[in-house]
């Protein structure tokens, strides 16, 4: 775990945002990133589409970041198979 530093807006964006969905400020900022990673490394999805592809990961076993960012290596692919 590391510390991120953020500018006072957009931690007010966060505390009121993660009020709003009843999550905590890190959860929510990590949704943020999550969404923001995924929509960098997908231009073409919309955020519909991110939000499906995070639903499947979810329910395939978890977020899995390496395989969702083309990094697993071959041997993480094939378990995943």
């Amino acid at each position: 775990m590391g510390i991120v530093k953020i500018s006072d807006p957009m931690h007010e964006s966060l505390r009121i945002a993660s009020q709003a969905l009843s999550r905590s400020i890190n959860a929510q900022a990590e949704h943020w990133m999550r969404i923001g990673m995924l929509a960098e490394l997908h231009p073409q999805l919309s955020h519909s589409e991110i939000c499906q592809l995070l639903i499947r990961a979810e329910q395939e076993g978890g977020l899995d970041l390496a395989a969702l960012t083309g990094r697993a290596t071959p041997a993480q692919a094939k378990v995943r198979a």
